[in-house]
């Protein structure tokens, strides 16, 4: 039922040229070459070494036409997937232009079942096309994904995004007049249906490369609102350009496209793994100072940016302890004065607080009955209560204690361990 979807959503999603704007020919040395149907466009002779006509066969069996452009000063491949109304004749000039202005190499290509590429147009037809164009360029070519740029417009946001969502380490990302989904551009849904292609907004998540998005705010067939949710849902979003007053098939004859585009190209020539991975931490870092002290849900020990960590969003933690080492991981609500530390009225404490040199449970302790710290989860002493503890003045008896293991210091009424012999207010007390 999905496959039949799909199929009657490409009817309406594809409109390629009929006929075509050029074709392919072999010359007498077995190169091909490309031959313009009408005066609009002219090709270069046959030889000429600025382009390559490539003919790249898909996993799904269909042959795919592709124009290599090539610019020897340079640095970065531009991989372009064009609209849905559009073949390579149509848009050789523009190739010209960008390869030119940009610096870059070009590699454009026909989906399936447009101009001199068989088959026919559908989702996952374009999906191979551009998987086997990127195949050709990495053995033909030597274009690895670092040095690689992914270019889509309108529908072709659709196989780059699917492409770019498998490249962990792509140079980056261009969406001109790109979409949410197919179904998105018909109408308004906040919900995915089993007849829908190109599903960007799932797909965009999932890129990890800078994302350019250029769109026209008058654009009436792609509502600029699509450009703008994808900018905003990207993982790395780049400087967004909003053409104001610009269409859907009209970016290209503003100045600000190319002057935009060529800083963006400029920025990832620039770029370096060690810079790239340097701004990500910079972004994560801003996006939580945004949201306040700790965004984790619970005070995070020796936090950078906050001395005295403060969780008072979540209700979790409220401490002005300026050296809390550890989480509370059983404490609901536990509170830390500066003047006594640590009053905690947690029924189940199970750690002990580092930070905390006279810790306090008695104010507060639900269970006084309970012998010797068991409200903390501790075993209990058979001769001191919890209470009697805390009160004992006598500094020699903090220095042995079954209660070691939940306070800072050792103390003992009675049932500490003292050497034989050693005498407590005139009583001698034996060896515990």
């Amino acid at each position: 039922m999905g496959c039949m979807f799909s199929h009657l959503a490409a009817k309406f999603a594809f409109f390629p040229p009929s006929p075509p704007t050029y074709h392919v020919t072999k010359t007498p040395e077995g190169k091909l070459s490309a031959v313009s149907s009408s005066t609009s466009s002219t090709f270069p002779a046959a030889g000429d070494s600025s382009l390559d006509v490539r003919v790249v066969k898909t996993r799904r069996g269909n042959k795919v036409t592709a124009f290599y452009l090539r610019n020897p000063n340079a640095r970065l491949t531009l991989l372009y997937s064009h609209g849905n109304a559009a073949d390579l004749g149509q848009l050789f000039d523009l190739f010209v232009q960008l390869k030119v202005n940009l610096r870059v190499n070009l590699m454009g290509y026909d989906y399936s079942g447009y101009g001199a590429s068989t088959g026919k147009p559908s989702e996952y037809n374009t999906y191979a096309d551009i998987e086997a164009v990127y195949e050709c360029l990495q053995t033909e070519y030597g274009v690895g994904q670092e040095d690689l740029i992914l270019y889509g417009q309108s529908v072709g946001s659709g196989p780059t995004l699917h492409l770019a969502s498998k490249l962990p380490r792509l140079r980056g990302v261009v969406l001109h007049s790109g979409i949410l989904s197919g179904l998105r551009v018909l109408c308004h849904v906040k919900f995915k249906f089993c007849c829908d292609i190109y599903s960007n907004i799932n797909k965009i998540k999932k890129v990890k490369c800078p994302v350019l998005v250029i769109h026209g705010t008058e654009d009436d067939v792609v509502n600029w609102l699509h450009g703008n949710r994808l900018w905003k849902m990207a993982k790395e979003p780049y400087e967004p350009l909003w053409i104001k007053g610009g269409g859907h098939c009209n970016l290209e004859i503003y100045p600000e496209y190319i002057r935009h585009l060529y800083q963006f190209i400029q920025d990832m020539e620039n770029t370096t793994t060690k810079s790239r991975l340097k701004k990500i931490w910079q972004d994560i870092r801003r996006r939580d100072e945004s949201k306040g002290c700790c965004s984790f849900g619970q005070c995070r020990p020796k936090c950078p940016r906050c001395p005295k960590p403060s969780c008072g969003e979540c209700g979790c933690c409220k401490c002005s302890c300026p050296s809390l080492k550890g989480c509370f991981s059983c404490c609901k609500k536990p509170s830390c004065g500066s003047s006594s530390c640590c009053k905690c009225s947690c029924l189940s404490l199970k750690r002990c607080f580092s930070c905390c040199k006279k810790p306090s449970c008695v104010s507060s302790c639900y269970f006084p009955k309970f012998k010797c710290c068991s409200c903390f989860g501790k075993p209990s002493c058979p001769k001191c209560s919890c209470w009697k503890c805390l009160k004992c003045p006598e500094s020699e008896c903090r220095q042995s204690c079954c209660c070691a293991g939940c306070f800072s210091w050792l103390c003992c009424c009675g049932g500490g361990r003292r050497k034989e012999g050693e005498t407590r207010g005139g009583t001698t007390v034996a060896k515990s």
